[in-house]
């Protein structure tokens, strides 16, 4: 054991030393890390001290030189702040709480989803933000009713135009069928239905939502008819009973380019 405060020595299977630092706050034993370094993870442990000991620093003046994970520097502000330690890097607000994806992407939750973000953990890959959910990658859009395919601004729209606001008033869902965009005709709502092939092709124009939605739904039917092999996802209705599903699947006109839809001859 080292003899530095809130350092512990230890090894690796192959023998290799490295460096463990923790501290103890509110009778809570929180680990820092693992360094290579015993002087690292005496920084580690002093910069802890001094965030919650302390009360020094504020949890936007964070800086690598600190020697301590910028996840754990805002765990320990929020224990400092408001009481509470989190796994991940949560800050608690006063009718919100603010996850921290790195120092400059902060996103707002209402406070229904603290005990879910507090055992899941937002990873962004590309421009998508996930959680693994029973071995799983969910988009957290998904919490919202919004699919994996929705386009921001066409299929939902942050009402505040801030895209980082989660909360649940801020989200409106504007298309939330596969296929079906939104417009306005005259000042009356339309419907349009579209479908991608071999480029994208308009399956109709209709008054309801649903409609639109079911008719998409029959395009890939015959179009899978004609030997289509693509994988096309489908839309489930649950606003309407399984007869009105039948009669608007029936009566739901489809354009002749899809109904009559040829495979391209290989070359």
């Amino acid at each position: 054991m080292a003899n530095l405060p809130g350092v512990y020595k230890t090894a690796k299977k192959d023998g290799q030393i490295y460096y463990r630092a923790s501290i103890t706050y509110q009778n809570k034993h929180i680990s820092l890390g693992s360094y290579p370094l015993e002087s690292s993870a005496a920084k580690a442990y002093d910069t802890a001290t001094a965030i919650v000991r302390e009360g020094r620093y504020q949890i936007d003046g964070f800086h690598i030189n600190y020697g301590i994970a910028f996840d754990k520097w805002v765990t320990l502000m929020n224990l400092r702040d408001n009481g509470i330690y989190f796994r991940n890097p949560i800050y608690l607000k006063q009718r919100y709480f603010l996850y921290y994806i790195n120092k400059k992407i902060l996103l707002k939750f209402d406070v229904d989803d603290l005990f879910y973000y507090a055992n899941h953990k937002i990873m962004k890959r590309g421009g998508h933000l996930f959680v693994a959910d029973y071995g799983m990658q969910v988009n957290i859009l998904s919490r919202y009713g919004i699919k994996n395919y929705a386009v921001a601004g066409r299929d939902y729209r942050f009402v505040n135009g801030d895209p980082t606001d989660y909360r649940y008033g801020n989200i409106e869902i504007i298309n939330p069928y596969h296929g079906v965009t939104k417009s306005y005709l005259k000042g009356l709502p339309i419907y349009t239905a579209k479908i991608h092939i071999n480029g994208n092709f308009i399956i109709g124009r209709y008054t309801t939502e649903a409609q639109a939605a079911i008719a998409y739904n029959k395009a890939v039917h015959l179009l899978k008819e004609r030997g289509i092999t693509k994988d096309f996802p489908e839309n489930y209705v649950p606003e309407i009973d399984e007869i009105t599903y039948a009669k608007l699947y029936n009566s739901a006109r489809i354009s002749k380019k899809v109904r009559e839809y040829q495979i391209p001859e290989s070359k």
